[in-house]
């Protein structure tokens, strides 16, 4: 399939200031002159955000990364998972159509898409609020035929099922994800036959639709606040917001490409001189390594099983060890600056102790309760 960008696009695109943040988190991961490799990610956040992606969003984004706004342009029109025209503004609605759910149905809701949102995909509804498309395999098989909305599955649909979806999404309503015909997961459709321990003590949705109810909202645009990403990888600290007036002003209209004033590589590492507003206060400067205050040995009840901490193996409870740390409330006591001392000193392991979680875990152990992988470990499931 030709794919081609929308013949009526926006004169800019900005993200918000929670997804700039974000997007620039995303850049740091990367180390100096790879800074494309964030393309695919900020391209789908800028998606998320504003449901499709337009020409000055791709190009912004090219801007930030320091690419030929060609490169950018050849990745979104290459993949299907980003959208390059409008779509409803409340719901975009996929319909898988391959084997298994062509089988089971998948026809019956194309029918549907057709007489309640628009005759053709990639079509928005009278009211914008809708429009479908059909896809390939979404890796539901067992519980077709499926559709994706938003950022979940509804399965085991049937005509009936997704034209009362459609129509609660439109009253308002927030429909629980999932499967639509009673089934907790992919089970066997009149219940499990084995492994029926696991029945007991579970969720009251399967794990993926348990985090979209507990969301509350799982069709809604993204803007970035939800889950703010203000943590830096691989030990960088994450890059400053730009200046107000920069990341923030219009971009030029089409055709002044050049003169765009997108952020770019270099500005997304530096830290900007110029005074924040005080809306848009920038980020504080990560605290300065602090060495923990350290045991020269174990205390007399003998040391903490360090192992119990998801991310701490034989070699790097050795290697804490030899640093003075032997106990859970030592870990627990951690500060920023002393988190940020052992990410640096834990040697073949740098950033382990920020991405695990260490303190969060060890404030838990050291209370006398468990994790999920304390208890792995207890059983002999972890070696």
């Amino acid at each position: 399939m030709l794919r081609r960008l929308h013949p009526e696009q926006p004169a800019a695109f900005e993200f918000t200031p929670a997804n700039l943040a974000w997007a620039q988190g995303q850049i740091s991961k990367y180390p100096e002159g790879r800074q494309a490799s964030a393309v695919i990610p900020l391209l789908w956040r800028a998606q998320e955000q504003e449901g499709w992606l337009s020409r000055p969003a791709i190009e912004h984004i090219a801007d930030m990364l320091g690419m030929a706004h060609i490169r950018a342009l050849e990745v979104a029109t290459f993949y299907f998972m980003f959208q390059l025209q409008p779509v409803g503004s409340l719901a975009h609605i996929q319909i898988c159509g391959t084997t298994s759910c062509m089988i089971c149905g998948s026809g019956e809701l194309i029918a549907v898409c057709k007489e309640k949102i628009a005759a053709q995909p990639h079509t928005l509804s009278a009211d914008g609020k809708f429009s479908w498309e059909e896809v390939e395999c979404l890796g539901s098989c067992a519980n077709a035929p499926m559709a994706q909305i938003g950022k979940d599955y509804y399965e085991d649909l049937t005509a009936e099922s997704l034209a009362r979806l459609l129509d609660d999404l439109a009253a308002g309503k927030v429909p629980v994800p999932g499967p639509q015909n009673g089934r907790y997961s992919s089970e066997p459709a009149k219940g499990l036959t084995s492994l029926k321990e696991f029945e007991s003590g579970r969720t009251k949705y399967n794990a993926s639709v348990q985090r979209a109810v507990d969301i509350g909202d799982t069709v809604k645009r993204i803007d970035g606040t939800e889950v703010p990403l203000l943590t830096p990888w691989l030990g960088k600290a994450a890059p400053a917001t730009p200046a107000k007036g920069r990341a923030t002003e219009p971009k030029p209209a089409k055709g002044k490409a050049a003169d765009a004033t997108g952020v770019t590589v270099q500005e997304a590492r530096a830290v900007s001189k110029a005074k924040p507003a005080a809306a848009e206060p920038a980020p504080a400067a990560p605290a300065k390594p602090k060495k923990p205050r350290a045991l020269k040995a174990p205390r007399k009840a003998g040391a903490d099983d360090l192992k119990m901490i998801k991310g701490v193996g034989p070699k790097l409870e050795a290697l804490l060890h030899s640093l003075g740390f032997y106990h859970f409330d030592q870990v627990a006591g951690w500060t920023p600056a002393e988190l940020a001392w052992v990410d640096d000193n834990i040697e073949g392991f740098k950033g382990r102790a920020s991405r695990d979680g260490w303190i969060e875990q060890a404030k838990l152990l050291a209370g006398g309760g468990e994790t999920e992988f304390s208890n792995r470990v207890k059983k002999g499931d972890v070696y």
